[in-house]
């Protein structure tokens, strides 16, 4: 299936705005439903945790078909470190950073935190291996992603400064380092030097995705993948022309980074500037980004 040059306007103008207010404000219960259960747990009390949304609601890269939530519960009184010589490593080993000896440990927070939760909601899933899942209510609130994850440090050494971030102790016993306020200031730095073009076609690329995963054309792709490719096109890209030409323009520049003849997909990197877009760990492959941007190249009919 392709769409017309005129249907392909049409979408692009819709897709120029993040989700409504109304939804928005289902967002905003999930949010406020995961502190009331860390706030009224007593086992909870004094420890200062920080509960806050992460993923595509904070950026505002959302959209409305898939509006789900993902909140952080960080323990910022445990912190963790990893160093490494030559750079970011996503399963590089970690051990605890400060002299913390108390009972917090990252089993017993995650599963204390379960009880909290289970304390606003019954229906919580506590068998998925990083987060918990609670699911919607319709009309109220979106399902949502609670991740415990305890401070991360990393000390890359050479003078370079400390970047901070978190690290979630999965229940298969591997962990995953995340780095959300990166994430949050470069993805707004950018948005404010292309005049709102990126979060604009991060939106867009998310859309398209979904449309091509429900016709079968492509299979279904993290929704943080694409706002990773967005975020490699050069801000003169996303600058040029009316939006149906920046993101011709975009599709056309990450289909040439990640082509197999003139491209370079391993120097993509993920918007917190610390992590490679295709290291080791991730969930995407090199052909995933070729398949989804060869797809949404056809599906818009462009060239």
């Amino acid at each position: 299936m392709q769409l017309s040059p005129e249907q392909r306007v049409a979408k692009l103008t819709r897709w120029k705005n993040p989700p409504s207010e109304a939804e928005e404000q289902r967002l905003e219960r999930a949010r406020r439903m995961v502190t009331r259960a860390v706030q009224q747990h007593p086992r909870f009390a004094g420890l200062g945790l920080s509960v806050e949304a992460k993923g595509s609601w904070a950026n505002k890269t959302n959209v409305s078909s898939d509006s789900d939530v993902d909140i952080k519960v960080e323990f910022t009184q445990r912190a963790y470190h990893g160093i490494s010589a030559s750079g970011m490593s996503y399963w590089e080993q970690v051990q605890q950073r400060n002299s913390y000896n108390g009972p917090w440990t990252p089993e017993a927070f995650r599963e204390e935190l379960g009880v909290a939760l289970k304390g606003v909601s019954s229906a919580v899933d506590a068998t998925h291996n990083v987060a918990f899942y609670v699911p919607d209510v319709p009309g109220s609130r979106p399902s949502t992603d609670v991740v415990p994850c305890f401070t991360y440090l990393h000390e890359p050494g050479w003078g370079r400064p400390t970047a901070q971030g978190t690290v979630v102790f999965t229940k298969d016993g591997q962990h995953v380092v995340n780095w959300s306020h990166q994430q949050l200031i470069n993805g707004r730095e950018k948005n404010n030097r292309t005049g709102r073009r990126y979060k604009f076609a991060v939106r867009a690329l998310k859309a398209v995705e979904n449309d091509l995963v429900r016709l079968g054309e492509i299979k279904d792709l993290p929704s943080y993948f694409m706002e990773c490719l967005i975020y490699n096109v050069p801000d003169p890209v996303l600058t040029a022309g009316s939006l149906d030409t920046a993101f011709e323009g975009a599709l056309t520049h990450l289909r040439h980074q990640v082509s197999f003849w003139w491209g370079n997909p391993n120097a993509l990197i993920e918007p917190n500037e610390i992590k490679k877009l295709f290291q080791s760990g991730q969930k995407w492959k090199i052909d995933d980004a070729r398949q989804l941007l060869d797809a949404a190249w056809h599906y818009l009919n462009y060239g």
